[in-house]
């Protein structure tokens, strides 16, 4: 019989969601899918691939396994518009699990991510009216509304960057209960994971000769680290994207409409100026089991 996932890390995008997939791996009786990010329900060319393709990744789980995989497609809207009834249809019962950081912020760290990779070009002012992207993967109520319809409140659960971070290891824990996993698990150090402002924006002719084990054995060697590091700053954001006040004044007015949405199905006030206090301070946010 071919293993299914019991559970996916749906997003969002920029919220820490490989630092959980690598933790969730960690744990004895957990697997997760080598390849991160399989994006099989939400990106065409994947899903074309089959759904044998897509159960083939957990093969090499332990039939007492508990399997999982990680994809922030998964909630892009209106990127990929058919995610939800693909997976509905072929994991009916499946459990989700979906990360939020406050809006703006998680805006700003898909930005620097984006512009790394050269999908932007321009000040993150002008991305903001260019890419509605930006926005839209930050419209937590929006994106994860149709999984309420089409699996319930109960299958679903949230879990805050803000609140991961400081409590990281009683968040696993509460992860890994509603998972149905019966051990204890360990929160382990592992360094920065995929932190977008340390990335060099890629260029072929010089990622080639860094490379080079001749090259990067004598630039070690030769070079100052200080001037090594100078010269790589050529290619890396130097300075936090700072949003001008005439922009985050509408990103405020769009989020807080998002969140008050949001807040009612956890039961709390909750907007741009408040959420890090309530989502850190808050003694349980679950929205599961209320109305």
């Amino acid at each position: 019989m071919d293993k299914k996932p019991d559970f996916i890390i749906i997003g969002a995008m920029k919220c820490a969601t490989t630092t959980l997939h690598e933790q969730l791996a960690r744990q004895p009786g957990i697997f997760m899918t080598k390849l991160k990010e399989p994006n099989f329900f939400s990106n065409d060319e994947e899903y074309e691939k089959g759904i044998y393709w897509y159960f083939s990744l957990f093969s090499g789980a332990k039939q007492e396994d508990i399997c999982g995989e990680s994809s922030t497609h998964y909630t892009k809207l209106p990127t990929y518009p058919h995610t939800v009834e693909r997976m509905k249809g072929h994991l009916p019962d499946v459990k989700l699990i979906y990360v939020m950081r406050h809006p703006i912020d998680r805006l700003i760290s898909q930005y620097i991510h984006e512009w790394t990779q050269r999908v932007i070009n321009t000040d993150i002012n002008l991305a903001i009216d260019t890419h509605p992207e930006l926005i839209a993967y930050s419209r937590y109520s929006m994106q994860i509304k149709p999984y309420f319809e089409a699996y319930g409140k109960e299958k679903v659960l949230p879990v805050f960057f803000e609140r991961l971070l400081k409590n990281p290891q009683e968040e696993l824990e509460r992860i890994c209960h509603f998972i149905g996993y019966n051990s204890r698990p360990k929160w382990h150090e592992l360094g920065a994971v995929n932190d977008s402002s340390q990335r060099m924006r890629p260029r072929a002719w010089r990622d080639f000769l860094v490379e080079m084990p001749i090259l990067k054995t004598i630039r070690k060697k030769l070079i100052p680290k200080q001037i090594r590091d100078w010269v790589k700053g050529f290619w890396m954001m130097k300075k936090r994207p700072q949003i001008k006040e005439d922009k985050l004044k509408p990103l405020r007015s769009i989020f807080d409409e998002e969140l008050a949405t949001l807040g009612r199905w956890l039961g709390v006030e909750l907007n741009c100026e408040n959420y890090h206090r309530v989502v850190i301070e808050s003694p349980l946010l679950d929205w599961r089991g209320k109305e």
